[in-house]
């Protein structure tokens, strides 16, 4: 299944041909539009020639941080996340024999999946839940148990990036999380 989650075809062709780069783009999505965050791994690719995790992890810290802070920058905290991605593309390295893809497909069922996922840098138990609901919802990576792990990620609706699929269910997605932030303010 393709992958549609920035609105540019291209970007999304790389997440969608990449599973390193859908990792990639799910660490990025901090602080950041979700688009512009998903974008960054076609940036990345196109400014370093390839997204090799093990090309990424051995590249100089400084020179690969520049890379990432050149306009249009990868993130709007560059520096941070090109250290964070060179972590990341590591661990890809050590504990994955560099294929992305082995983090799900080696998982023995939801929870240990979303054990994986939290062990990477950047993953915290949401954007975990997050990323474990978009494997399965656009891949059909659903490993036993996964719903109960992402609870209510798992749900039909918009509630995050795991539920884009164009630009119509991306301003849904925003307005679902706006709708959140404005009951969390108003103690609802």
């Amino acid at each position: 299944m393709a992958i549609h989650i920035t609105g540019d075809e291209a970007a999304d062709q790389v997440l969608t041909d990449d599973p390193f780069a859908l990792l990639v783009g799910m660490m990025l999505d901090q602080q950041y539009p979700m688009e512009h965050a998903f974008r960054g791994p076609a940036k990345v690719l196109e400014r370093f020639g390839t997204l090799d995790p093990a090309r990424i992890a051995a590249a100089d810290p400084e020179e690969f941080a520049a890379l990432c802070a050149t306009a249009p920058a990868i993130h709007r905290f560059p520096g941070s996340m090109a250290a964070r991605l060179q972590e990341l593309a590591r661990l890809v390295c050590e504990e994955y024999d560099g294929d992305a893809s082995l983090l799900w497909s080696g998982a023995s069922d939801g929870r240990d999946l979303l054990k994986r996922v939290m062990a990477l840098p950047g993953f915290g138990k949401q954007k975990a839940q997050i990323f474990v609901a978009l494997l399965a919802k656009q891949l059909q990576v659903r490993p036993d148990g996964w719903e109960s792990v992402v609870g209510d990620y798992a749900l039909e609706g918009h509630r995050s990036v795991a539920d884009v699929v164009d630009p119509d269910s991306l301003q849904k997605v925003r307005d679902f999380k706006k709708q959140k932030k404005a009951a969390a303010k108003a103690g609802t």
